[in-house]
């Protein structure tokens, strides 16, 4: 469990790039070779391999076997073999590992926290080392590993377990504890000046407020409200009128030949170009600079941005076809219905631990706004969804394994 926490703090939090010191230890190699071995020498029941045979892990193995298929076909194979063999591999196993570590609540419920601590770290530290004006530089830039717009979506899926540990603590310490890293969250958040992030916290807000029945609405209200006043208590002029922009048809992202809106248009066209394996894992770039209708444009010595997608769906359609299009939403789909399960489960009274389903509401919201935010940026291949989703497998993996142990 120590080991999978260090994955979590180097994957997703990065701190071996917020405190450059620790780059000297290696900590996700380190971390990710000494939970293998561990588990591997494990002979506990509940963690047994089987255990982890659930339709989210079987999706995501093919999911997996769908991108070696395409490496073939990709247009520059050794983009795709870097993605694929060189990060994609260790965060399916290290999704295997996460998952198959878990066995109690109390163990999701450690991981929880540890991600919602990465995510105060990561908050704290930019907001303390990047100085912020009125002027161009009135918003969170590229920053460490992740953008702005990458961190802001990283925020949002932290912040239902603030709202988890605010609720669920016992001591009042441990309260005042969460009520403060839902602030520091805040104002991090409000520092990216992110419009993307800005819709999946609106949409997480109203799910949480209207779905999160595990505790009682006046709760839920307390939590939105806390969370509203730190934006509006940070927010400047300028971060409103970037939200007002969101809908604008001046924008440039439905304007210009670089913005989303046409970035995306041209996704799809290489979707339906190659529709069955895609352009390959990690060549959505390259078919921008050699398949995009202005792709000609650099024999004349013009140049030609080599666009990200911008758009997790269309990244993976692009790149790996219909087929993996259809793999990817299945896995995240998949996650929700797990997660819809545990929650109407743990309602009856035959299962008396309301933490799973406190849980399961959170794993919920927190997916809800992955799955939301990355709808703007290219984060198919990302760590932290796979550990999100890996989460809520942990969890469902409680629940499947318990009628065979006898629990």
């Amino acid at each position: 469990m120590v080991c999978v926490a260090g994955y979590i703090l180097t994957a997703v939090g990065r701190v071996h790039q917020l405190f450059p010191t620790l780059e000297v230890l290696r900590p996700a190699l380190l971390t990710g070779l000494l939970a293998t071995v561990l588990y591997l020498f494990d002979r506990a029941e509940i963690r047994r391999a089987h255990h982890l045979a659930l339709p989210t892990t079987k999706l995501l193995m093919v999911f997996l076997v769908w991108m070696l298929l395409s490496l073939p076909g990709a247009l520059v194979l050794g983009n795709s073999v870097d993605l694929v063999f060189g990060s994609f591999v260790k965060t399916v196993l290290m999704f295997l590992l996460l998952a198959g570590a878990v066995r109690s609540i109390r163990d999701v419920e450690r991981l929880v926290f540890v991600y919602l601590l990465a995510a105060v770290v990561y908050a704290t530290v930019v907001v303390t080392r990047f100085d912020l004006d009125a002027g161009p530089d009135w918003r969170l830039g590229r920053l460490y590993y992740y953008d702005a717009n990458d961190l802001a979506t990283f925020l949002v899926t932290a912040m239902p377990f603030g709202l988890y540990f605010l609720h669920a603590a016992r001591r009042k310490l441990s309260r005042m504890l969460a009520v403060l890293a839902l602030g520091v969250i805040g104002v991090g958040f409000v520092h990216t000046g992110s419009r993307g992030g800005f819709i999946a916290f609106v949409a997480v807000a109203c799910w949480i407020v209207l779905r999160y029945s595990a505790i009682p609405l006046r709760r839920r209200l307390s939590a939105g409200a806390l969370i509203a006043l730190v934006v509006v208590a940070t927010a400047s002029d300028r971060y409103w009128e970037q939200m007002g922009t969101i809908l604008s048809d001046a924008d440039y992202n439905r304007t210009e030949e670089t913005g989303r809106m046409q970035i995306w248009s041209r996704g799809v066209d290489y979707m339906l170009q190659r529709p069955f394996f895609g352009v390959g894992p990690d060549n959505f770039r390259t078919a921008e600079g050699t398949m995009s209708p202005f792709a000609e444009r650099q024999q004349f010595g013009i140049g030609v941005r080599w666009n990200a997608a911008h758009n997790s769906y269309i990244q993976v359609g692009a790149e790996l076809g219909f087929p993996g299009l259809a793999l990817f939403v299945l896995i995240i789909a998949s996650a929700f219905v797990a997660l819809a399960r545990l929650r109407r489960a743990a309602d009856s009274s035959a299962d008396p631990q309301e933490r799973r389903r406190q849980l399961a509401h959170v794993l919920t919201a927190s997916l809800l706004g992955f799955a939301i935010g990355a709808f703007f940026l290219s984060l198919a291949y990302s760590e932290m969804l796979y550990t999100l989703v890996g989460l809520a497998v942990g969890l469902q993996k409680m629940t499947a394994a318990a009628p065979r142990e006898g629990q």
